[in-house]
C-alpha cells in the first residue's frame, strides 16, 4: 500500500535564527518599536529563513533574485506585503550598516503600491452632537467641551492639543500659538464659540482642576496635570458612542479631519487651510479635497432623483 508522505517544512537553519535575533534587539533598543511589530518581523524573517533553506541558502547569502521568488511564491494582501518586505529591508540594512562592503539584496526590490486611505470625517450635523455630548454643568464636562470646540475650531492635532501651554492663548486676540511637527510655531484663530467655552473653562473648571497650583498645561486632568493623547482619546470615543456615533468611524483626529473637509465643502482656500492646519507640503493638505468629493458624491447619489 502506497503511503503519503508528508513534507516537514524546512526548518529556520540555526545561523539565521542567531541574525534574526540580534536584529530584533538592535531594532527594539534603537526605535523601541511595539512587540506586536517585532513579533510580525521575526516571523517574515524565518519564513524567508525557511524558504531558502529549503534551496541552500541562509539570510546572508540571499540575492534579490531569492527575495523577488520568494514575494512570488507566497502571495499575502497588498499591507502584509507592505510589513514583509519593510522587515526585510530593515534586516539588511542594518546588516549593510554594520558589515561594510555587503551587499543590500534589497535595494532594487520594488516597493507595493499601497491603497490611498482617506482620512475619516463626520457630517457636520454629527460633529454638534459631539461638541454637544459634554455636560457642562460639570467641571470634567466643561472641559472637555472646551476641548472639543477647540479642535474642531481650529484643527489641531491631538499632540497639540494637549501639549497647549496656558501661554499659548491670546483670547483678546482670540488667536492661539501652535507649536506643531519639526517645532514649527503657527498663528490659528480660535472661532467665538469655540473662545467662549475656553474662558467659560478658564473661570470655572480650570482653578478647581489646578487645585491651588499654578500648572503650565491648558487643559487639566482630574489629577492637576496636563492631559495625554490617550485621555483625550478616550473622552472622544465616549461621547462620540453617547450621541449613538459608530466606534469605527472614530479617530483620534477626526475633529482635526472633519475641520478641514467641512472647510473645505464651503469653499476654503487650499492654500489657507494648509497653513491652519500646519502642512509643510501642499499635497499633504490635498487629500483632504478627495475626502470632500467623496462626501458630495455620497450625497449626490442619496437625494439625487437619478443617483
Amino acid at each position: 500500500m502506497k503511503q503519503n508522505a508528508s513534507k516537514e517544512p524546512a526548518a529556520v537553519a540555526e545561523a539565521d535564527e542567531l541574525e534574526i535575533a540580534a536584529f530584533l534587539e538592535r531594532v527594539w533598543s534603537e526605535d523601541g518599536l511595539a512587540e506586536r511589530t517585532l513579533q510580525a518581523y521575526r516571523q517574515d524573517l524565518e519564513a524567508l529563513s525557511r524558504w531558502l533553506s529549503a534551496r541552500g541558502r541562509i539570510l546572508r547569502t540571499a540575492r534579490r533574485e531569492d527575495l523577488s521568488a520568494f514575494h512570488g511564491s507566497q502571495p499575502v494582501a497588498v499591507r502584509s506585503m507592505a510589513r514583509r518586505q519593510s522587515a526585510f529591508r530593515r534586516f539588511y540594512a542594518s546588516m549593510a550598516r554594520n558589515e561594510p562592503g555587503f551587499e543590500d539584496p534589497t535595494l532594487l526590490i520594488e516597493r507595493p503600491k499601497m491603497p490611498r486611505s482617506l482620512p475619516k470625517a463626520l457630517a457636520e450635523r454629527e460633529v454638534e452632537g459631539l461638541l454637544h455630548a459634554p455636560d457642562v454643568a460639570t467641571t470634567l464636562g466643561l472641559r472637555d467641551r472646551a476641548m472639543l470646540e477647540l479642535m474642531y475650531a481650529s484643527g489641531l492635532r491631538v499632540s497639540e492639543l494637549v501639549e497647549l501651554p496656558l501661554a499659548a492663548l491670546n483670547t483678546r486676540q482670540g488667536v492661539l500659538r501652535v507649536t506643531g511637527k519639526g517645532g514649527k510655531d503657527r498663528l490659528v484663530p480660535v472661532g467665538e464659540v469655540a473662545l467662549e467655552f475656553i474662558q467659560s473653562y478658564l473661570t470655572q473648571a480650570r482653578p478647581v482642576l489646578a487645585k491651588g497650583r499654578q500648572p503650565a498645561a491648558l487643559f487639566l486632568s482630574k489629577r492637576g496635570e496636563g492631559m495625554t493623547r490617550q485621555m483625550f482619546w478616550t473622552l472622544v470615543k465616549r461621547h462620540a458612542i453617547a450621541v449613538g456615533i459608530n466606534s469605527k468611524r472614530i479617530s483620534p483626529h477626526v475633529l482635526r479631519h472633519s475641520f478641514a473637509t467641512h472647510l473645505l465643502n464651503h469653499g476654503a482656500d487650499l492654500r489657507a487651510l494648509q497653513m491652519l492646519l500646519g502642512h509643510s507640503a501642499l499635497s499633504t493638505t490635498q487629500i483632504y479635497t478627495l475626502v470632500a468629493k467623496e462626501g458630495l458624491k455620497r450625497l449626490h447619489a442619496q437625494h439625487h432623483p437619478r443617483g
